[in-house]
């Protein structure tokens, strides 16, 4: 019961992650444009469609290359384009096609901006179009900038001042700076107030899967640290639902925003976890929790943090091993991670398949909107899809084996890509079908990928393997962004590479060892062999040392730890 409280409301704060990483799908939309009349305008002419006002316009706006020419009313008449207007030196009759002399001109009179879907976008506040489109394009990467940030250094203070008091402030900074990003009076104000938010969020969603994890017994650790990501994509379903019903980008962010209070109000109570009180040595402080979680679960006996440190002061055998493991992890450093052929082979491809993993989540999610039909079912189905799709995860995993789950799922969804480049534009719906499925595969591989890495590596470089993978997932998330804009040079650009980088890591997946079933490894040498020989390790005896099952229980939850930073 104190466990499933503690989950569930801290997985809730989890949704505003997923709600502020995905919001700039709306908030930063670029309509149809074109620049501002120089004048009063008496009619406006359209290919052979006239009308006295530009919203009338809009219906048939089709292409960039498109242009209107209107008539002032001094007469002059001028060919208004999207980021130049032009002025007819020969003023005659009205028509769509002229082949004489014009004097072409600057935007300086503001641009006109199409309405009729959202009243107000960050792009049409400060005139992010033409010679400032770059600016809107560095939105998204900017912010999966401070999420790569806010990773480390959040992942870093938790293990110093404790997963509670980094919860606490990450909470009150997604409320505070989600807020204030609705009043920023500036594009750089803006940017800067979003960095501290991906900061703060990044680090909520760090912390939060440790704090999840340490608390929750093993036997449900999996199913209750990959559903954390669930949660995440509530948070993309919040974000299509509520753009759909405000078309105001201040106050989008606004009601964005307000879906953390409740966890704010509230966060205060949750307690810090046993696990890091005691590696702080604070063993009262550690009793105090674990004698509420007895009453909270009816447990009679509750355990005495007392007992438990004298047993492990009367083991000399596991004494010893925390000793040399902690002597020798502070030995080992990122090359150790290449210390030799079948190791550096490994790593690459984790590193491989952290970055596709990434990289095809976030493209497969930004570039939903630009499915066709509707953009707002388009976001709510690529985020609902996830939901089963780690239920799958789960249950493959453990019974087909962390190996061979990722490998069909992988060049699956390299597959989907090629596929989705044969089908007519004409056929949305099939698309957006495809899209859901492709982002379903990636979604089981890129949630796979935490634990089958933890397992992969030896104790002594866990935490490195993990950490290193992380941060490759981050580099994906900054490029996913600048992926997306290459639509814009071929259509099927992204999915090309997305695919690409899909079946080159589903293939190098072939060669990393399963791990199902095996013990962790406590070496590089033991590491290895796992690679060389597969029957080497394929005991179910643990490793022969003392404590080794409460071990294995710890070292998930700091490997976890690391997992974000």
């Amino acid at each position: 019961r104190f466990q499933a409280c503690v989950y569930f409301a801290s997985v809730f704060q989890a949704m505003s992650c997923g709600i502020h990483y995905l919001a700039s799908v709306f908030m930063a939309v670029t309509p149809n444009f074109v620049c501002g009349f120089p004048g009063n305008v008496s009619s406006i002419l359209f290919h052979n469609s006239s009308a006295s006002s530009i919203q009338d316009i809009w219906t048939l706006w089709t292409s960039t290359e498109n242009y209107v020419v209107v008539q002032l009313e001094n007469g002059e008449i001028w060919e208004i384009n999207q980021c130049s207007r032009s002025k007819r030196e020969v003023s005659l009759d009205l028509a769509y096609e002229y082949k004489g002399n014009k004097s072409v001109f600057l935007c300086s009179d503001g641009f006109l901006y199409d309405d009729t879907k959202w009243k107000s976008t960050v792009v049409t506040q400060w005139d992010l179009v033409c010679d400032r489109e770059w600016l809107a394009k560095l939105i998204q990467p900017m912010f999966m900038l401070g999420v790569l940030i806010g990773a480390v250094i959040f992942g870093d203070i938790a293990d110093r001042l404790g997963r509670q008091r980094v919860i606490w402030f990450t909470s009150a900074g997604q409320f505070v700076f989600g807020i204030a990003v609705a009043f920023t009076f500036d594009y750089y104000s803006f940017v800067i107030v979003r960095f501290l938010l991906a900061m703060v969020s990044s680090g909520y969603l760090v912390v939060a899967f440790v704090y999840v994890t340490e608390f929750v017994g093993i036997k449900a650790r999996t199913w209750a640290s990959m559903h954390v990501h669930a949660f995440f994509a509530m948070g993309i379903m919040i974000v299509a639902l509520v753009g759909f019903l405000v078309r105001t980008w201040w106050v989008y962010q606004i009601f964005l925003s307000i879906a953390t209070l409740p966890f704010v109000l509230c966060c205060w109570m949750l307690p810090e976890t046993p696990f890091w009180l005691l590696s702080e040595e604070r063993y009262e402080d550690a009793q105090k929790v674990i004698n509420t979680m007895a009453r909270w679960n009816k447990v009679n006996t509750p355990c005495k943090v007392s007992e438990l440190c004298s047993v492990q002061q009367d083991d000399p055998v596991s004494g010893r091993t925390g000793e040399n493991d902690m002597s020798s992890t502070k030995k080992h450093n990122i090359l150790d991670l290449f210390c030799n052929w079948q190791i550096a082979r490994r790593t690459i491809t984790v590193w491989l398949i952290w970055f596709t993993g990434s990289l095809g989540y976030y493209v497969f999610s930004l570039s939903s909107v630009s499915l066709g039909g509707n953009e707002y079912l388009n976001l709510f189905l690529i985020g609902a899809v996830e939901l089963p799709c780690y239920i799958i995860a789960c249950v493959a995993m453990d019974k087909l084996g962390r190996r061979n789950t990722l490998i069909p799922f992988l060049i699956l969804s390299a597959l989907i890509c090629v596929l989705i480049m044969f089908i007519p534009q004409d056929f949305s719906i099939l698309i957006i079908l495809a899209n859901m499925a492709g982002k379903f595969s990636i979604g089981v591989a890129f949630g796979l990928i935490y634990l089958y890495t933890a397992e992969l590596y030896p104790t002594i470089v866990r935490s490195l393997a993990v950490g290193s993978g992380s941060m490759m997932c981050r580099v994906g998330s900054v490029v996913a962004p600048f992926c997306v804009y290459l639509r814009s040079v071929w259509i099927f650009m992204p999915l090309l590479l997305v695919g690409i980088m899909a079946l080159l890591s589903g293939i190098l997946t072939i060669m990393l060892p399963e791990t199902l079933g095996k013990p962790l490894t406590n070496t590089l040498v033991e590491a290895t062999e796992m690679g060389r020989n597969k029957k080497s390790c394929s005991g179910k005896t643990p490793p022969a040392h003392g404590g080794a099952a409460l071990e294995k229980i710890e070292m998930f939850g700091q490997e976890t730890i690391s997992t974000e930073k």
